[in-house]
C-alpha cells in the first residue's frame, strides 16, 4: 500500500533520503516567539526568530530548521501536530512546511 506522501510526490524515492525542512510561524511579540523558539530547541531544531516585516507589524516570525528529516507519513503529521501544538500553547500561527528536493 502507497502512502499519500508516494503519491502525491513525482520523485517517490527522495522521500526516503534524509533532507532539509522548515517550518513557519508567527508570533505577536518577541518573548512569546523567544519561548516558542527554546521549546523547539530543547526539540533539536535550529530556529531563527525574526522581526516583524513593514507589512505586518506586531508578527515575529520563526522559522525551525531540521537538516536530517525523512519524509515519511508519520514524520509529517508529527512534526505538523508538533508545531500546531506548539502555535496553540504560545498563541501564534503555524503556517506550514517545506523541503527541499534532492
Amino acid at each position: 500500500m502507497h502512502t499519500n506522501v508516494e503519491r502525491v510526490h513525482p520523485f517517490r524515492s527522495s522521500f526516503l533520503i534524509p533532507t532539509m525542512v522548515l517550518y513557519y510561524l508567527y508570533f505577536s511579540s518577541s518573548g512569546v516567539a523567544s519561548s516558542a523558539a527554546d521549546d523547539a530547541r530543547a526539540r533539536a531544531f535550529e530556529v531563527t526568530v525574526k522581526e516583524p516585516l513593514p507589512q505586518y507589524p506586531g508578527q515575529w516570525s520563526l522559522t525551525c530548521e531540521r537538516r536530517d528529516v525523512v519524509l515519511d507519513t508519520d514524520t509529517i503529521r508529527g512534526n505538523s501536530d508538533y508545531f500546531d501544538d506548539l502555535a496553540a500553547r504560545f498563541g501564534g500561527e503555524y503556517d506550514g512546511w517545506e523541503a527541499s528536493v534532492r
